[in-house]
């Protein structure tokens, strides 16, 4: 998922929808995936949330009313999210946000499981 595949749908555009706290990113191969702030909060790219290594990933708990403040285009591969709780060192690529909406669903059940497994929460 690193580094951009120069075969890779690229975004034709990303819409922010500040009231319902969806970002909307539609691919040039017609695609298009929205992501609840929460889902890429939880989900970011960054050391901080996942680790140098797989089982260094820390869970993030208490992020349900997360929103993206800012939204920061890093060269021509990728955006930076700052979000509502201070958070804004993932850079997420496209392939990444490509990544993450073919297995959005997946991923989210997963984030679910884990909560309840360690008896957390997505309430702040």
């Amino acid at each position: 998922m690193a580094g951009l595949n120069p075969h890779s749908p690229i975004p034709t555009e990303l819409k922010l929808h500040r009231k319902s706290g969806v970002l909307a990113v539609t691919f040039n191969d017609g695609k298009a995936f929205r992501f609840p702030c929460e889902f890429l909060r939880v989900y970011s790219p960054s050391a901080e949330v996942r680790g140098h290594e797989p089982e260094q990933a820390v869970l993030q708990t208490g992020k349900k009313n997360v929103t993206i403040t800012h939204i920061e285009p890093v060269g021509r591969y990728a955006v930076r999210l700052d979000f509502s709780d201070g958070h804004n060192t993932g850079l997420y690529s496209w392939d990444l946000l490509y990544e993450y909406g073919l297995h959005q669903e997946t991923m989210w059940q997963d984030y679910l499981q884990r909560l309840e497994k360690s008896g957390a929460s997505r309430e702040p």
